[in-house]
């Protein structure tokens, strides 16, 4: 597996995010261009709102199946992360740190873990800018 780092640990699951998603959306467009069509020919349209709803039902579940997979994963990195920063310090993560700055966090070696924490929080860094200066990559490959 390639290393890791800023410019390319961005992971995409190529079923899910291209393919998938491209036949749930034809899907969609296909039955409201059918729904126009029995509307227009005053017959079907029972079949047509049917295909309507179940292709808007895909995509729901499409977007919602994929969101709370990655709050799990924000809430599994956070107590992850924090433990990590009390086994190096004997503290608990500085409060105002938000969960994109901890998952952005997770990335940095623990040499600079540390005070690239406490500067994130002093500062109120992006998680980019997190990443960015994070100088030694510790790669994360098992979120998706």
């Amino acid at each position: 597996m390639q290393a890791q780092s800023y410019q390319q640990h961005a992971r995409y699951i190529p079923l899910w995010h291209f393919v998938f998603s491209a036949l749930l959306t034809a899907c969609l467009a296909v039955s409201i261009w059918n729904l126009a069509r029995a509307i227009e020919h005053h017959s079907g349209r029972l079949v047509a709102l049917t295909l309507l709803g179940l292709s808007t039902g895909g995509l729901i579940i499409f977007w919602y199946a994929r969101r709370f997979a990655l709050v799990a994963q924000d809430r599994a990195i956070r107590a992850e992360e924090n433990l990590r920063h009390f086994a190096l310090t004997g503290k608990l993560f500085d409060s105002t740190l938000t969960i994109s700055q901890i998952i952005a966090l997770r990335f940095a070696a623990d040499t600079e873990f540390v005070l690239l924490s406490e500067r994130a929080a002093k500062e109120n860094m992006k998680s980019r800018d997190i990443k960015k200066a994070i100088i030694n990559w510790r790669a994360d490959n098992h979120r998706v």
